[in-house]
């Protein structure tokens, strides 16, 4: 490899719903994480790659780091912990504010040197606001960079990259050129429907759902690809409200990660829906392993 190309591994952390799927599919230029305004989206270690001639950057997206009251929950926080050692750079993600959250004060102390911050959606506030942010934060860690950023907007995001790179050292390509995450599709799919459930149930049922896809071919002598998927929910109440009056609502959340789906695979799709309830699955291992959520791997 030449000593011009340069490689690295990087973290994104932070509280629940700051914007850290939203930076790192900016970055990548591909839509790999789900993305919701609710907190505690992201389940598992997402990650992707940015490859250019220069350098490869893989991005390692994290759960939001909270105070678990599941074994979903232990396991979410577990891995959000894991992804940050053996890290070229942590970027550790907030928001404008002019005091720092309670909640942060656990993750500041376990940032290791190695740590950039980065003040997201500081497009919504003035600058004397994200001065104070800045000022906060430089109190209690001493971080390598302050960027402020929107990751929506993709405002600032360059010099994010260009600030990333000052700590990377000449390296491999750790995937090839074509790979943009080590995903299987099959994990994508199943977040894309849980995604669109995300955005159109109630506000206590998406924390209690998991999709599990059951099968997923493509028809003989046809671009046509068949998937069937489980939807996954703890109360027979919850069961009812997301098949809908008529089945209208599944039949909503089929329609939009169809979609999404026939996109990113490229090919037409037949999703099939189906519905079961799981009495407490974020509590029970066995479950929990089977829809990929599994410790022992982490």
């Amino acid at each position: 490899m030449s000593k011009d190309f340069y490689s690295g591994f990087v973290s994104l952390v932070g509280r629940p719903n700051v914007g850290k799927s939203t930076l790192m599919n900016h970055l990548v230029g591909e839509k790999i994480a789900i993305v919701s305004h609710r907190p505690q989206t992201t389940r598992n270690k997402i990650r992707s790659i940015l490859t250019t001639d220069n350098y490869q950057m893989v991005f390692i997206d994290t759960p939001g780091l909270h105070k678990p009251k599941t074994k979903l929950g232990d396991y979410m926080v577990k891995s959000a912990k894991g992804a940050l050692d053996g890290m070229d750079i942590v970027l550790y993600l907030v928001e404008p504010t002019k005091e720092i959250p309670q909640g942060d004060e656990h993750i500041i102390k376990m940032l290791p040197k190695q740590s950039i911050l980065v003040i997201n959606k500081a497009d919504t506030v003035k600058k004397p606001e994200i001065l104070l942010t800045i000022e906060a934060y430089s109190k209690v860690f001493d971080f390598k960079e302050i960027v402020p950023i929107s990751a929506l907007s993709g405002e600032n995001t360059e010099a994010l990259i260009a600030a990333i790179l000052k700590y990377f050292e000449p390296g491999p390509k750790y995937f090839s050129e074509d790979m943009i995450t080590d995903q299987p599709e099959r994990q994508i799919v199943s977040e894309m429907v849980r995604e669109k459930a995300l955005m159109f149930l109630q506000e206590e049922i998406p924390h209690g759902i998991a999709v599990e896809i059951v099968s997923m071919k493509s028809r003989k002598k046809s671009d046509l690809v068949d998937i069937e998927a489980t939807i996954y929910c703890e109360r027979e109440s919850h069961k009812g409200i997301i098949l809908g009056k008529g089945g209208a609502m599944i039949k909503k959340i089929g329609a939009a990660a169809r979609k999404e789906i026939s996109g990113l695979l490229g090919s037409p799709i037949n999703l099939q829906l189906w519905l079961k309830v799981r009495k407490k699955w974020r509590d029970n291992d066995f479950l929990l392993r089977g829809l990929g959520y599994d410790e022992r791997q982490l």
